[in-house]
């Protein structure tokens, strides 16, 4: 299906998960979405859930150049333009494996795929908004509450999450010349299946696991759509959505 008068998203890690509450959203609101993500069948059984939205799915491997590559032109080809990338794939790797036994394949498998992969998309992204006509678009980058507070035995994930507020940072910079705006949110305890276990019982600072209250993710992805359809004369720089009494800000 395609709507040349619609915005054209491209959202990563669209199968589950916040990729798939914002990618929803985004086809309520009468965008077109682009769904990319490693399986194809779970990106279709996210775009079932708004038959009449204008979608196409990609199997997409973020952190191989040639995946991502192949993504933005199968975009650009059936869609015409790219208005907004939700760089939003990622992984929190083997959870509760204290740095020193952490394997490096597993760092690797983090590092590609969130870190490296972020900066793929966003270059593919960033060359065709730059080109495109009108130029300009909006990179939205989901990054974590662990870009500024780590948690437990989270090594991996939580320096990818810092290093991609750095590449927020320049990416907005350097965009500014070409009207393309970048911004990120970050993200704590959206109820997806990465945070299920947060409910039953989570490893604290001080040692104890506890259960931790979590949100609805539908309420992420509304803050998502919020900052996508700003004008591009507008940009939420840094965003912070999280479940209201977790322990983050204070002591816990």
């Amino acid at each position: 299906m395609t709507d040349r008068q619609a915005k054209i998203a491209v959202v990563t890690g669209a199968g589950s998960g916040i990729g798939r509450a914002v990618s929803v959203e985004l086809l309520r609101a009468g965008w077109s979405v682009v769904l990319a993500g490693r399986r194809t069948g779970t990106l279709e059984e996210t775009a079932a859930r708004v038959p009449q939205g204008p979608w196409l799915a990609v199997r997409t491997d973020v952190s191989r150049p040639a995946d991502v590559e192949a993504l933005f032109t199968a975009a650009v080809e059936r869609f015409g333009r790219i208005d907004l990338l939700f760089n939003n794939a990622g992984t929190f790797g083997p959870g509760g494996v204290p740095v020193e036994e952490l394997p490096y394949e597993a760092w690797r498998h983090v590092v590609d795929t969130n870190l490296h992969g972020a900066f793929l998309c966003a270059q593919a992204a960033y060359r065709r908004m730059k080109e495109q006509d009108p130029q300009g678009g909006r990179i939205i980058n989901n990054g974590s509450v662990s870009a500024h507070t780590p948690r437990p035995h989270s090594v991996a994930y939580t320096a990818t999450k810092h290093a991609l507020t750095g590449l927020t940072k320049s990416l907005s910079l350097d965009g500014r010349p070409y009207r393309i705006a970048v911004g990120q949110i970050d993200v704590g305890n959206a109820a997806t299946d990465m945070t299920a276990r947060m409910q039953t019982g989570a490893l604290q600072a001080d040692g104890r696991t506890a259960p931790e209250p979590v949100m609805d993710v539908a309420d992420v992805a509304r803050t998502v759509r919020h900052m996508a359809e700003l004008p591009l004369e507008a940009n939420v720089q840094f965003a912070t959505v999280l479940a209201t009494a977790m322990p983050y800000i204070g002591r816990g």
